[in-house]
């Protein structure tokens, strides 16, 4: 009974001490992560070069049944090439139907009408593909629709092994190691969201030193979209301000913040 206390006293103690501030590469005083799912078309051919001409690095999540797939995946390996993640966001984009704006689902992708198993099945699926365009095997989840049952039960406890982290909660930031679950991190949808409201955002996170996610769709088209001027001026924003902003992959952003957590 002794040795048991002692042991958890020692973990509480090691916990205890890792908990703080982040500390983000170079003296950076936010951790601010770009993501953009469903493989767009606006992604290859704004996105993409717009990030690579100022020099920052994101993450991309790729539903395997996406538009741009098969026929732009030598765009997609040339962009991972360039340093950004190829995130995984399942293969066929399941999400429930269930509640108000999900009309759109179709029945064979109704997570409603799945086994977790089966959803398992495909996630790590969807990982080997993935694998096969950039090499990888660390990579980030981004659970379609945020929803993480299927046929009424949790299918995605299960695959933490296969990740780093996922995005997978409402809005929020992350402000200090203690409050750090690389399982459930939070993001921020921001479609219709103007420069500014974006930079307000990017700037909120460097007053708390804190990790912030973004997440976008289409840019300047298709759907959940901003602008073009809108986007472009958020990347403007963090290029010049690179010294304060730390803006990577959320692959590189997880696992130096799950390091510092000790996690």
């Amino acid at each position: 009974m002794r040795t048991l206390l002692l042991a958890a006293v020692g973990l509480l103690m090691s916990w205890t001490a890792q908990a703080g501030p982040f500390v983000w590469p170079n003296g950076a005083q936010a951790a601010v992560s770009l993501g953009y799912d469903d493989a767009l078309d606006s992604q290859l051919d704004h996105v993409v070069p717009a990030l690579n001409k100022r020099g920052l690095r994101a993450s991309f999540y790729i539903p395997i049944n996406g538009p741009t797939l098969p026929g732009r995946q030598n765009e997609w390996k040339a962009a991972a090439t360039a340093g950004h993640e190829l995130g995984n966001h399942s293969l066929f984009h399941g999400c429930s139907a269930k509640g108000p704006g999900r009309e759109w689902v179709q029945p064979q992708r109704d997570l409603d009408r799945q086994m977790a198993a089966q959803v398992q099945e495909q996630v790590i699926a969807a990982n080997t593909w993935l694998q096969g365009l950039d090499g990888k095997t660390r990579r980030t989840f981004t659970p379609p629709c945020l929803d993480m049952q299927a046929g009424g039960q949790d299918f995605a406890a299960a695959l933490k092994p296969h990740f780093v982290a996922y995005r997978a909660a409402g809005p929020g930031m992350v402000t200090d190691t203690a409050a750090l679950d690389p399982y459930a991190m939070p993001v921020y949808f921001v479609e219709g969201m103007s420069g500014e409201q974006l930079i307000a955002l990017v700037e909120k996170a460097a007053a708390q030193h804190a990790l912030v996610s973004l997440l976008f769709h289409g840019v300047g088209a298709e759907h959940l979209s901003v602008t073009r001027e809108a986007h472009d001026q958020l990347l403007d924003h963090l290029a010049r301000n690179k010294a304060r902003f730390w803006t990577d992959s959320m692959v590189n952003i997880m696992e130096n913040a799950r390091k510092q957590a000790g996690r």
